[in-house]
């Protein structure tokens, strides 16, 4: 199965590197990306809007023959299913990692403090205590190394749906600074956040408690589950 690999912000390709070999080892092929105005601290990022990164992301779709499956880490979820919304017959499963879909109209996250047209890192007391767990020094440090500046319109575009076939592509989630009981809670309750996950026809959720970054804290785990989730479809 072709496995395409979104990074949320301030990522690139390589953020994925300790995660694919277990993916490969299990007969996967692996295609990482690297998102328009990532390339480089140096890139241009001011006309980069989040339907750059969807559309960015169907184009690696379309070049792949058959059924691919989505994995998005945090921001990179909302971009994946804005990929099952423009590529539904396409999408054999999605995997949210600590992620999920964004409703209708809403942004991945506009609060984030910005630079001129770009987010850079913020520092680490902007974070919240279950977003840093397992994250020590020296991972902290790694991750400041490769950070590069998400353009703005990616943390601030609303996201919109055109297709309801989007909400019958199957999907995991894989809920890492939160329980997956939080995240039913909330889809029970009501709540605005979770009103596209509620949407979903075909969901199941896993738990991998550790940060919001286990593709640094939890590489391997992380790899067998996104494993599991295609060996049990």
């Amino acid at each position: 199965m072709d496995i395409i690999l979104v990074p949320g912000f301030w990522l690139d390709a390589s953020s994925w590197d300790e995660v694919t070999p277990l993916i490969v080892e299990a007969g996967h092929r692996v295609h990482p990306l690297t998102l328009p105005g990532l390339e480089s601290r140096d890139a241009p990022r001011a006309d980069i809007g989040l339907r750059d990164h969807v559309e960015f992301v169907a184009a690696r779709v379309d070049a792949l023959d058959g059924d691919v499956v989505l994995v998005g880490h945090s921001g990179g979820g909302a971009v994946i299913h804005g990929v099952a919304d423009l590529r539904p017959d396409r999408i054999a499963r999605a995997i949210y990692v600590d992620s999920g879909p964004q409703p209708e109209g809403e942004p991945i996250n506009d609060e984030l403090p910005p630079d001129g047209d770009e987010i850079p890192l913020p520092p680490w007391d902007t974070f919240t205590e279950m977003d840093l767990v397992d994250m020590d020094e020296a991972i902290r440090a790694d991750f400041e190394a490769r950070a590069v500046p998400q353009p703005i319109r990616v943390g601030t575009d609303g996201i919109s749906y055109a297709d309801d076939r989007r909400l019958d592509v199957p999907a995991t989630i894989i809920c890492c600074e939160f329980p997956s009981q939080v995240l039913r809670d909330a889809i029970e309750a009501g709540d605005a956040w979770a009103a596209e996950v509620g949407r979903l026809r075909e969901v199941e959720y896993v738990d991998l408690p550790t940060g919001h970054w286990p593709q640094f804290t939890k590489p391997r785990e992380l790899a067998r589950l996104i494993v599991e989730a295609l060996e049990r479809h």
